[in-house]
């Protein structure tokens, strides 16, 4: 095991991401994806400001007036770093009051982090059993049977993840011909992805189309947590293929690994805003929030859960209870 460093401060991040979750709680079921998205970014904003980074957001928004936008810089002075913020993954979740949405930041060390145009990618996320078991470019069915080799199972005891949209109807069929277990999510890729690598989750493959930028969290994750990702620009049209060209990106066939996406030494903290296979949502108490999180390091070569209480004020502490 690692001694601490002192130059790492990976489970600071994780304060980023609680505050985030909490912001954006509140504004569960209200059916206001945007309100839910600022308080969101407000608070994961104001959390990193106090730390002691200059840290500039490589993957953000787009809108150039978020707080949050892509090259803004955050932090009260000091380490150079890379960011990959999502402070909320599942907005339309949390309007909704749905299960699933999480809070998620990556970090990595200056000038690391890749800056990928904004579009679509396939994308095929395993945990460690079936690490240099797959290839994006191989039919689903040979995936399957791969996948219950690494785990010693039939197909039929595969579970793939896909999110619930018209272009995936193919790639359902296929999955459903190969004998796998299908999970239809409305949103939230990169947690769906990061379950996979997560042993009780029962999930067992991640695959489908969704936004590129998203992959560069789900790699730092996967690279913490030792599973793969294979990745694909999916241009639909010839513009994004000349944008992908503005990028450096020369080759769209190109297939990106793990490390092309997350390489160097790489943080990752999430936390669960509503209930899901692998954190649990906020719950506030009568003078607290209590809070699921998830935070990794590969530089200390850690994986922490993190359960956690945050009180509204100093005079006065409810009873803090144990995880159950």
């Amino acid at each position: 095991m690692s001694a601490p460093d002192p130059g790492c401060r990976c489970e600071a991040y994780v304060a980023a991401t609680e505050r985030a979750a909490v912001a954006a709680g509140r504004w569960r079921g209200r059916g206001d994806v945007h309100g839910a998205e600022a308080a969101a970014a407000e608070a994961r904003k104001e959390a990193l400001d106090a730390l002691p980074i200059e840290g500039r957001v490589v993957v953000g928004s787009e809108e150039a007036e978020d707080v949050l936008g892509t090259d803004v810089v955050v932090g009260a002075g000091g380490d150079r770093v890379d960011l990959a913020v999502d402070p909320i993954e599942g907005a339309t979740i949390v309007s909704r009051g749905d299960m699933g949405a999480m809070s998620m930041i990556a970090v990595g060390e200056a000038d690391s982090i890749p800056r990928l145009p904004s579009m679509y990618m396939r994308k095929m996320a395993v945990g460690p059993p079936a690490r240099g078991r797959i290839d994006l470019s191989r039919p689903i069915g040979e995936i399957v049977d791969a996948l219950a080799e690494a785990y010693g199972r039939t197909p039929g005891d595969i579970t793939a993840i896909v999110l619930d949209r018209p272009r995936h109807e193919d790639l359902i069929e296929d999955l459903r011909e190969a004998g796998a277990r299908i999970k239809l999510i409305s949103d939230g890729d990169v947690s769906a992805s990061i379950s996979t690598a997560i042993r009780g989750t029962n999930d067992h493959l991640a695959i489908g189309i969704g936004g590129a930028r998203q992959a560069v969290i789900v790699a730092a994750a996967l690279r913490c947590l030792g599973g793969e990702l294979q990745a694909q620009l999916w241009p639909t049209t010839r513009t994004e293929i000349d944008v992908a060209r503005e990028h450096g990106i020369e080759d769209v066939n190109r297939l990106f690994t793990t490390d092309d996406l997350a390489h160097g030494e790489v943080i990752v903290a999430a936390t669960g805003v509503s209930n899901s296979d692998l954190l649990r949502g906020v719950r506030y108490l009568a003078d607290s929030a209590r809070t699921h999180s998830l935070v990794m390091c590969t530089r200390h070569n850690w994986v922490k859960f993190v359960d956690g209480f945050h009180f509204f004020a100093r005079e006065r502490r409810e009873e803090v209870r144990l995880l159950g």
